[in-house]
């Protein structure tokens, strides 16, 4: 059975949030810190500051968008508060 996972990359350097979703994670990272994902290549580097694991692809999509949206975003700021502490 396929996974899918929702996450949420840092870039410390230009202070920046992305929010994706994937079924291969690690891949998926790497081509964001590669450079291969047009819109985080300006950015780089990127950290994982969180990561999700859902049992399908809607489920995914409809977990991203939530974390798009703005009543989210407090949250988020406290991920990041976090890994700079650490």
């Amino acid at each position: 059975m396929e996974k899918f996972f929702v996450y949420i990359l840092y870039s410390k350097l230009f202070n920046r949030v992305y929010i994706g979703q994937t079924n291969n994670l690690e891949k998926r990272i790497h081509l964001h810190n590669s450079g291969h994902v047009p819109s985080t290549k300006p950015y780089l580097p990127w950290q994982k500051i969180y990561h999700e694991e859902l049992p399908s692809r809607i489920e995914a999509v409809l977990s991203e968008k939530t974390w798009k949206k703005s009543h989210k975003r407090r949250l988020i700021k406290e991920l990041i508060k976090n890994i700079e502490i650490t």
